[in-house]
């Protein structure tokens, strides 16, 4: 495949686009777990495909159409997570199918014959463009730029109990740029993985470096290197098997993580075993 990478421009793209990936979802899918923030970014992922849906609709860029719907249910999860009390995983949840259907109904008031909505239901990362890579370099350094200006502040939200009460509208604007970023971060993944994966590459390295390390910025780090892990053990199995590259690095992302789990739980009992 070596070969092939230098040879062949998709293969290429598709290398920087898993690299760029890979830092959004480790940054971001770190802060999500962290949080326990799931519910809420599966909910801002799957209402981007009304947006998809629009965006065939009205003749604009589906991503794009993705990018406004992804922030807009961002700014609304905000909302209802902090009005909406014991109810608001029920409407997150209702506005998981909601997306959804909105897609479904808008591609279907188009006349003629429907687009073919694979590649942003379950992504294509060997058919990533220059303007794609584009998007994702300038959502990358943003995202980037906003998580390590602000470190300290993001330590304080994840980490200190007392921060949520003492700084109120700190936490607020956190919590926004939160919501704003995964917005952000999901589109770029439509990209790799698709809407209906991208939860599972935002969480999968973050969730598997959580097992691992304790300290903040070296669980970063880590995830950002098992996101290169996965999606580019993802991208090579599919290229010499053959098979879907979204699946695939979904497929090694899970499969790495129910070992690591495996492996940590077993570390662990040995431990408290010998403690007694």
């Amino acid at each position: 495949m070596l070969a092939d990478l230098i040879k062949y421009q998709f293969l290429q793209n598709a290398f920087i686009a898993g690299l760029l990936a890979s830092v959004l979802a480790g940054i971001i899918g770190f802060i999500i777990v962290e949080k326990k923030m799931i519910m809420m970014s599966g909910g801002i992922a799957h209402a981007s495909y009304g947006g998809v849906g629009l965006g065939y609709l009205i003749g604009i860029e589906p991503l794009y159409g993705a990018l406004g719907f992804s922030l807009l249910s961002a700014v609304s999860v905000g909302l209802i997570k902090r009005k909406g009390g014991t109810d608001s995983d029920i409407i997150i949840g209702l506005f998981w199918s909601l997306g959804m259907a909105l897609g479904v109904i808008f591609i279907s008031l188009m006349p003629g014959y429907p687009p073919n909505l694979n590649s942003y239901l379950f992504g294509n990362i060997l058919a990533v463009t220059r303007a794609d890579l584009m998007m994702m370099l300038i959502v990358a350094v943003v995202v980037s730029l906003v998580f390590f200006a602000l470190f300290n502040n993001w330590k304080a939200y994840l980490f200190d109990d007392e921060f949520s009460g003492i700084r109120g509208s700190g936490v607020v604007l956190l919590e926004y740029l939160l919501l704003i970023m995964t917005a952000l971060t999901v589109v770029v993944l439509i990209r790799i993985v698709g809407i209906v994966l991208a939860l599972a590459i935002l969480i999968a390295p973050a969730a598997t470096s959580k097992l691992l390390f304790k300290k903040m910025s070296k669980r970063v780090m880590m995830s950002v290197i098992f996101g290169v892990i996965f999606i580019f053990s993802g991208i090579w199995l599919s290229y010499t098997l053959n098979t879907a590259a979204g699946a695939m690095i979904i497929l090694v992302a899970v499969i790495c993580y129910m070992a690591t789990y495996i492996l940590t739980s077993i570390k662990l009992r040995k431990k408290q075993g010998n403690g007694h």
